[in-house]
């Protein structure tokens, strides 16, 4: 009986190391590139301009097509779309080196290595960020990778089914996997969001118990007069270009 304490003991504790290590992911790594980004949109040349469709997004918007308005349908969607989620991918390696330390893997082409809580195999992972951030060139790397370390296996004697090769994506579920990661899963499985973290962990709200705390920090950050005063000063340049013909 102590010794089953003991063991849920290191495991809880090991889950919490891991929401300690996300949340302080979220605020040395996250935060500042997102705010640094942010602050870039102050001009214009940051932007892929249309011409057909921006006075049109910020009448649709607002009801008008001044530059205040303008602005805001430029900024709004990099700032709470693009700008975030681009943030978030390109900082997806030193996620998985900094909170998911413990399951480092040492294989090339693979990020973590973990015993499926499920099936107590040992999984060989690669981490991707969210449903829809693979391309079709990225399913024939994935694919190439998985079998070149099967292969290296097989020559040291080593048995890795196709099963343990698998792809973990941190985030979503599995209906809103794009048709990239659905080719992948028809020959390595592709574990997404709540399952993802459950096979990793072993407990069923872990994805829940994660988001949320991430979420705790999230609450403690408002953005809002840096956006004002980004969208102000992009309005005024957007108002010095003559007509707004841009």
């Amino acid at each position: 009986m102590s010794e089953k304490l003991t063991n849920y003991q290191t495991n809880n504790d090991e889950l919490n190391h891991i929401i300690e290590k996300g949340k302080d992911f979220f605020i040395k790594e996250i935060i500042p590139s997102h705010l640094a980004n942010t602050k870039k949109l102050v001009k214009l040349k940051e932007f892929n301009l249309n011409p057909f469709l921006d006075k049109y997004k910020a009448n649709f918007l607002t009801g008008n097509i001044e530059p205040l308005s303008i602005a805001k349908a430029l900024v709004y969607p990099r700032v709470l779309g693009t700008s975030i989620n681009t943030t978030f991918g390109n900082k997806l390696q030193r996620f998985c080196s900094e909170v998911l330390e413990g399951y480092a893997s040492t294989t090339s082409g693979i990020d973590i290595e973990y015993i499926d809580k499920l099936d107590g195999h040992k999984k060989y992972c690669q981490i991707k960020a969210g449903p829809n951030t693979i391309n079709k060139d990225d399913v024939t790397t994935i694919k190439n990778h998985f079998h070149g370390v099967r292969q290296l296996a097989r020559t040291n004697g080593i048995r890795i089914g196709f099963d343990d090769l698998v792809v973990g994506v941190l985030y979503g579920t599995k209906e809103q996997l794009s048709g990239h990661y659905k080719a992948i899963d028809k020959e390595f499985p592709v574990h997404v969001g709540e399952e993802f973290w459950y096979r990793l962990t072993g407990e069923i709200d872990f994805y829940d118990r994660l988001t949320d705390a991430i979420s705790e920090v999230a609450v403690e950050y408002d953005g809002s007069k840096i956006i004002n005063e980004v969208i102000e000063t992009l309005a005024q340049e957007i108002a010095e270009t003559s007509g707004f013909e841009y």
